[in-house]
């Protein structure tokens, strides 16, 4: 992308090492265009000695020796380069020692992070992530456990522990056999009693908690495989109390083995799934939280948004920011675009004002953001581009969004050109109501859509009244519209159905 700037962050984690190369335009868009991930465990065995073992350094220098070649391979000077350390590394007696040798073999420079820069990181993910603004933030790693208390999207509290997955491992469930009850039982007694005092705070920071994290990430990838819903990833998934309290009481009567061919759950993460999961439910317990919502985010996008968003370091709304962001990576006739979408919600709010719909802020949220979405596709093929919109909607995620709402996004703009609205395999995300919401905003799509077919904004407006059982449209036009009179009343029996009234076209 000639005209995107790119920066690389390398994490350098307790449990793995992950390098992820971002590309963007500043105020425009930004997106991951490389990840390189590795569980090289160097924080393995410190629990006991306090200092990092041979073998897990020279997995580390090895890795890092690597990423440093590919970051020269793609052109990634040091200046596009930020590498950061987290606990292991941060905790370890001889990190200076290990710091040396990764300049050696690798010329990067690597900053170690305090407990509040680590904390910090996490809650940028978190918050440019989802629509967190009263709650708090769990960022559960390989060697500790952050926590930040959120309000009005603030960092107020911030706080961490060695609590993390492979040192909780270590210490608590060592061994190829499945856990003991006593086990169990002692790892979370040292859990709880290690947050009851210095994270008192965490019951008053309201009733929302997202996590971030790999373990998080597996967690919610096997609890959706559990439950047969429909995966197209884990953002924004919301895990259950009860359902993690089911999964660890599983997960414990499996051996490390098994639960590494746990749907969901990464291999290389088996044995220590299981601590992470009871680090996990503590902390819903000692914040009396009923459920831990997931993002995708995490420390690594913390540091790019830091320095993306300078020197706000927060989207305004993460929602709009979201769905821009996928927009103008792929720019298909802005004009026509944002046509669509104005038209769109001009009939919403028109048919709200004639008493046809009653007035749903969430739901006109939705049809803008599969009005601006609905001709991504394009970029693929014009040929069925609107399943294509609905592929690249599902995939590339979007941030601040429940995955029903994105699947309703996805729908939408699947349904703009032809066929009759349906969710298909998406169902069992959807609440009762959500086929005729599907049904609405479809139609109004694909009418809009219809009402700019020419692609020369002659309908710069339309104007709609209602009464017995009929909809009037009037469309204000700066020249001939035949094209768009002629499509849009082909759409008059999906209006039909939609909106239980006839549709009638005046140019």
């Amino acid at each position: 992308m000639p005209d995107a700037s790119r920066v690389a962050v390398i994490d350098l984690g307790s449990n793995s090492f992950r390098l992820v190369v971002f590309s963007s335009i500043a105020g425009r868009w930004w997106r991951r265009t490389d990840e390189i991930y590795e569980p090289v465990r160097i924080g393995a065995g410190e629990g006991e000695t306090g200092a990092l073992g041979p073998a897990p350094m020279e997995r580390a220098l090895h890795t890092i020796e690597a990423y440093a070649h590919f970051c020269r391979a793609s052109g990634l000077v040091l200046e596009e380069v930020q590498a950061v350390a987290t606990s292991a590394i941060r905790d370890a007696t001889n990190r200076e020692e290990f710091l040396s040798s990764v300049g050696e073999v690798s010329g990067l420079p690597v900053r170690v992070l305090s407990r509040e820069e680590e904390a910090r990181y996490g809650y940028l993910a978190a918050v440019n992530s989802t629509t967190l603004a009263d709650g708090a933030m769990l960022d559960l790693g390989g060697g500790s456990v952050q926590l930040v208390g959120v309000a009005s999207r603030t960092a107020r509290e911030l706080g961490s522990w060695p609590l993390g997955a492979v040192r909780m491992t270590e210490r608590f469930l060592p061994g190829e056999e499945p856990a003991t009850k006593k086990q169990l039982k002692a790892l979370r007694g040292h859990v709880g009693d290690t947050l009851a005092g210095d994270a008192g705070w965490l019951a008053a920071t309201g009733d929302r908690l997202v996590g971030i994290g790999g373990t998080v990430r597996n967690l919610a990838a096997a609890a959706q495989r559990r439950a047969e819903l429909p995966s197209f990833g884990v953002q924004g998934f919301v895990l259950e109390r009860e359902t993690l309290a089911e999964m660890v009481v599983e997960l414990a009567e499996m051996t490390p083995a098994e639960r590494a061919r746990v749907p969901g759950i990464k291999p290389e993460r088996g044995d220590l799934i299981l601590a992470g999961a009871t680090v996990v439910e503590a902390v819903l317990e000692v914040g009396d939280f009923a459920a831990l919502e997931v993002t995708e985010a995490g420390l690594r996008e913390g540091v790019f948004f830091e320095r993306y968003l300078a020197p706000e370091a927060l989207f305004a709304d993460v929602r709009e920011a979201s769905v821009l962001n996928l927009a103008h990576q792929y720019p298909i006739d802005p004009p026509h675009v944002e046509h669509v979408a104005a038209l769109a919600l001009q009939m919403h709010d028109a048919l709200v004002e004639q008493g046809v719909l009653e007035r749903d802020a969430a739901e006109r949220e939705l049809l803008w953001a599969a009005a601006e979405l609905h001709d991504i596709g394009m970029t693929v093929d014009y040929d069925d581009h609107h399943k294509h919109s609905r592929y690249l909607i599902l995939n590339a995620g979007l941030p601040g969004f429940t995955p029903r709402e994105v699947a309703l996004i996805a729908q939408m703009a699947r349904y703009h050109r032809k066929g009759s609205p349906g969710f298909g395999e998406l169902g069992s995300l959807m609440g009762e109501a959500d086929d005729e919401l599907l049904a609405r905003c479809s139609a109004l799509l694909r009418l809009a859509e219809q009402l700019e077919r020419s692609r020369d904004q002659l309908v710069r407006e339309v104007r709609l009244a209602a009464d017995d059982g009929r909809v009037r449209l009037e469309l204000r036009h700066d020249g001939d519209v035949s094209v768009a009179a002629w499509a849009a009343e082909r759409q008059r029996d999906l209006f039909q159905r939609a909106f239980g009234r006839d549709l009638e076209i005046q140019a």
